[in-house]
């Protein structure tokens, strides 16, 4: 940092780093889903998006899906894996299509040594 950066240092860059660091954990749904058509992984999208942006849980980053529809991934992410997978876990155990499937928590940025752990979702 420069002799002039101290008087004038960008306060909101700053503030942006901090919170860029805040979005560290990770939810990654792996499931089956042998269904035709994307209209049920787009249902789920919207629900899962209203959830996590109404309790302030982080964002809903998008979804992968194999081109025969065999299987695919949701990916979310913000400060607190444990916190975003509890705010999402009712809509989950209610959507059918994800019986059976892995939610991958991770704890911290996608690297080597960060802990992660690997949740069973069962359906109603």
């Amino acid at each position: 940092m420069g002799f002039l950066d101290k008087f004038f240092s960008n306060k909101k860059n700053k503030v942006a780093k901090s919170n860029e660091s805040a979005v560290e954990h990770a939810v990654i749904i792996y499931f089956n889903y042998e269904l035709e058509g994307m209209e049920h992984i787009y249902a789920l999208r919207d629900k899962l998006e209203t959830a996590i942006e109404n309790n302030n849980l982080g964002e809903y980053d998008g979804h992968e899906m194999a081109i025969d529809y065999s299987d695919g991934s949701l990916y979310m992410y913000g400060p607190n894996a444990e916190l975003l997978f509890n705010g999402i876990k009712p809509i989950l155990e209610t959507t059918t299509f994800l019986n059976g499937a892995k939610a991958k928590l991770r704890f911290g940025p996608p690297e080597d040594g960060i802990k992660e752990i690997i949740v069973d979702i069962k359906t109603e």
